[in-house]
């Protein structure tokens, strides 16, 4: 019998372990931190072993397979010494896959891929397709092949932590939205090693699949000055025109895929902003790949609800209005909000620095940001950047307090915007937990 052994306890890893249990393996599941109830409850129901708040060496050690969760970083000592043994060490992504005859859409990319990820899902299910989503998203995509394999396609948001545990594993359709430096104190703080783990979601991707890529992007043209990939390219842009891709001209969104075009005024798309026309330029060439009706298309982009933490609007109150990215994690995420606003805007930043360089905010700020609230234990690099182009620059260390000071400080018809460019895990569980909080304060004023 084949030992797997899952590091992580949360979905992907409690996924995989009952996915490993029914395909034969005899499973042990160890974290380093506490496994939450709910989860454990899981584990006990399906008879799996497991371990929380360490790691024992000679139960992991003698591994044949390791599926590692995305949030362990590389350079553990348990990683290290698996690694010294040769035992190979997966993400969920690729032990699932070899279970699985569905096909799935991969997507990845430094910002926009969840929306992007709930959008193709929002356009292919209401074009009558029997899909489900997860990666990144809800239910682990190996707890939703252990449970059954009732899908005929999977759309999977792919992290880069994910694809750097995918050796196999290829896409039948996948989309890359961008690049921008994100988690670079993962990857030695070298961007051409996190640029490198996002290409490999076309790593194996043979002459039959789509490899959908946003031309505008300046790195991901560089790339393919030196690399290759035998997927067809379907490129999407905002500049320029193509007889096979996708592109906005005049105000429309045109996708020349099959041979009969698809083109709908961006007016009347319900996603706001220039980085959500280019996420719907993806997703809908995904749609007419899959040879989606156009009427569907239409009506799954018109009602399409955004999603929750992206610049989602909580409450206007006495004018002011409060507006929940907290799923802006990192600058490029918070250049996209910074530049979507159109009044004076009190800025709430700050949380864990992954290695941020603020130089591209600096005209967006001098141009939009009346006043700064740090939210995080170590602002220093947030106050040099900005301390002398704002007025004014308070820290604070919880959400309720950095609020209340918003409160404070807004006039008639402005904008109070959390978009931390920042990990969450200096005073939250995760951006989901900051972004509930902001708007639970928001909700007591």
């Amino acid at each position: 019998m084949k030992r797997l052994v899952v590091l992580g306890g949360g979905e992907s890893g409690v996924g995989t372990a009952i996915l490993g249990k029914k395909k034969g393996y005899d499973v042990f599941v160890s974290d380093f931190g506490k496994i939450k109830n709910n989860y454990k409850e899981v584990l006990i129901l399906n008879k799996i072993k497991f371990e929380d708040e360490q790691h024992t060496e000679e139960l992991i050690l003698n591994a044949d397979i390791v599926m590692k969760s995305p949030g362990i970083p590389d350079k553990v000592a348990i990683i290290q010494k698996l690694r010294e043994k040769n035992v190979p060490i997966v993400s969920e992504i690729e032990f699932t896959v070899q279970f699985t005859n569905a096909k799935t859409i991969g997507i990845t990319g430094s910002n926009g891929k969840t929306t992007t990820t709930m959008l193709t899902y929002h356009l292919l299910k209401q074009g009558g397709l029997n899909i489900a989503i997860g990666g990144n998203i809800g239910k682990s995509f190996a707890w939703q092949v252990a449970d059954g394999d009732k899908f005929d396609y999977y759309v999977l948001e792919l992290s880069s932590f994910q694809l750097d545990g995918c050796f196999t594993y290829k896409p039948d359709i996948a989309i890359l939205t961008n690049l921008s430096p994100d988690h670079l104190d993962r990857y030695n703080y070298d961007y051409n090693e996190y640029i490198a783990a996002k290409f490999r979601i076309t790593q194996n991707q043979t002459e039959d699949d789509f490899f959908i890529y946003d031309a505008d992007d300046l790195e991901i043209e560089k790339w393919f000055k030196t690399n290759k990939t035998k997927a067809k390219l379907v490129p999407f842009s905002l500049t320029k025109q193509f007889k096979f891709g996708a592109y906005e001209n005049e105000n429309n969104i045109n996708i020349n895929i099959n041979n009969d075009p698809f083109v709908m005024p961006t007016s009347q798309l319900s996603l706001e902003g220039k980085h959500n026309v280019k996420n719907a330029l993806a997703a809908t060439s995904v749609a007419q790949l899959l040879k989606i009706r156009k009427k569907t298309i239409r009506e799954s982009l018109t009602d399409f609800q955004g999603v929750e933490h992206r610049l989602e609007k909580v409450l206007k109150i006495q004018n002011v209005q409060y507006i929940n990215d907290s799923k802006a994690t990192n600058v490029n995420a918070a250049y996209f909000a910074l530049d979507s606003m159109t009044t004076p805007t009190i800025w709430i930043v700050g949380g864990v620095d992954k290695g941020n360089d603020y130089d591209e905010l600096m005209e967006l700020v001098h141009k939009n940001v009346k006043a700064i609230i740090c939210l995080g234990i170590d602002n220093k690099k947030i106050i040099d950047a900005f301390g002398d182009i704002v007025d004014e620059l308070i820290e604070t260390t919880s959400m309720n307090e950095a609020v209340r000071q918003a409160y404070k400080l807004g006039e008639k018809g402005d904008t109070v915007l959390l978009s931390p460019a920042c990990a969450s895990f200096d005073l939250f569980e995760n951006y989901e937990d900051r972004g509930r909080q902001f708007k639970e304060a928001v909700r007591n004023l």
